[in-house]
């Protein structure tokens, strides 16, 4: 199974595929997607949406894990977060792919065993885990967590 994960975001979109062979998790590639300084939310949507669906096409995976939104102080930037989340959900039933949201404390339990762990022990668990080289940028890295989650909890119920 061919699980690709997604950290939606509309400055920086983190994702990362794996593939699950019976009990065995590999990294097959992960990435950023970095948006242009100045580049209005609509061209910035776009870059995610058509990014997306062209790694999508490449890799054709099976599942799509999503980080469900994640309570904050600044509203607008919940707001921008949900719009960019709203395109990579959009995005992978349009190539039939089922797609999972899992919350941040989820993920987190499902690769560090504890819900509140920090940014940094999710990077260096995703990067023991997948016998990574080198640890994934921050944003790469919780794409590949959710990936990660989605391969321990398979959930049933897509989006």
């Amino acid at each position: 199974m061919i699980i690709l994960g997604i950290d939606p975001g509309t400055k920086i979109t983190g994702y990362g595929i794996i593939e699950k062979s019976n009990t065995t998790l590999s990294n097959i590639t992960y990435g950023e997607i970095k948006i242009g300084r100045g580049d209005s939310l609509a061209a910035c949507l776009k870059t995610i949406h058509d990014r997306l669906t062209a790694i999508i096409a490449e890799w054709k995976p099976d599942a799509v894990a999503i980080e469900d939104i994640f309570y904050g102080k600044n509203v607008q930037s919940l707001i921008k977060q949900g719009q960019a989340r709203g395109v990579a959900i959009l995005t992978a039933p349009q190539s039939n792919i089922p797609i999972y949201e899992y919350t941040p404390l989820e993920i987190k339990k499902a690769v560090v065993g504890y819900g509140r762990a920090e940014k940094s022990q999710v990077q260096f668990m995703v990067k023991a885990i997948l016998k990574l080289p080198e640890l994934p940028p921050a944003d790469a890295s919780d794409a590949l967590a959710a990936a990660i989650c989605h391969s321990n909890f398979l959930k049933l119920g897509s989006l």
